[in-house]
């Protein structure tokens, strides 16, 4: 059974909605791969390199030391710290995809306007990409204001980051950089030996709503994957599968890998 058949049979009996994309080298695996779904945090992505590409054109200085007026809910670790507090553009960045953090995100999407984030997006070529609010904003989200993607779109990010020419040669490792020291592995990742493995991904979730997506690198060989999923029946089991759906990919590319 090759890896595509694998990761068909992951998802035969997946309760909920899921979608695949997946690319390793040439080869390209997709399953409802441009339905939207609901981002969750992995919208932090493009605004990452939203952030960057700001950087770049001189709008913001990502060594700038920030204070930090607002405190937002959910993820992260801002708003359990001092409430005298001050961290340059890149500190919010690095929280942002790390931890997930709320605030430094809010923070972001007020630097850059969501607006540029948004126009970005389209242009190049992320259709089905939008962020329509901020972080922990239910007021927006009761009035049918959600920040939506698919996978699809989130592959084109990864692959823009990577190898793309979006982003200068430092821009895109310092995005690789930060996506790599990612703290949430208990998805894609959960399952596979990091210590051989080149790892940049960013996590999502909200009720019934279980996302990732990644960069896994062996060797000269490169997987791009990301699952999104909604309607979530049981998120634990959800994300058993995209964790075994990880695994399969490692297996592939270490595989290709050590042909070479």
């Amino acid at each position: 059974m090759n890896w595509k058949e694998k990761i068909s049979k992951e998802l035969v009996d997946f309760k909920g909605r899921v979608g695949v994309a997946i690319e390793i080298e040439n080869e390209r695996y997709e399953f409802h791969s441009e339905e939207v779904f609901p981002s969750a945090s992995v919208i932090k992505v493009p605004i990452l390199m939203e952030c960057l590409k700001q950087s770049e054109h001189g709008n913001i200085d990502v060594d700038e030391f920030i204070k930090i007026t607002e405190r937002t809910g959910g993820s992260g670790v801002i708003q359990a710290l001092s409430t005298n507090l001050s961290l340059t553009i890149k500190d919010l960045m690095t929280l942002m995809i790390t931890v997930s953090d709320n605030t430094a995100t809010n923070m972001l999407i007020d630097f850059v306007g969501m607006d540029p984030i948004n126009r970005t997006m389209e242009e190049l070529g992320l259709h089905t990409t939008r962020l329509q609010r901020k972080m922990m904003d239910f007021a927006a989200k009761e009035k049918g204001l959600d920040n939506v993607t698919s996978p699809s779109d989130m592959v084109k990010c990864l692959k823009i980051i990577h190898e793309g020419d979006f982003l200068s040669a430092n821009s895109r490792r310092m995005a690789l950089d930060i996506l790599h020291f990612q703290q949430f592995h208990d998805k894609l990742l959960a399952m596979i030996d990091t210590d051989r493995v080149f790892t940049a991904n960013k996590t999502g979730s909200l009720p019934n709503v279980e996302n990732d997506c990644a960069i896994l690198k062996v060797g000269s060989k490169t997987a791009y994957v990301a699952i999104l999923t909604d309607k979530l029946s049981d998120p634990y089991e959800a994300r058993q599968v995209i964790s075994r759906i990880g695994k399969h990919i490692y297996d592939e590319i270490t595989r290709k890998a050590e042909a070479t």
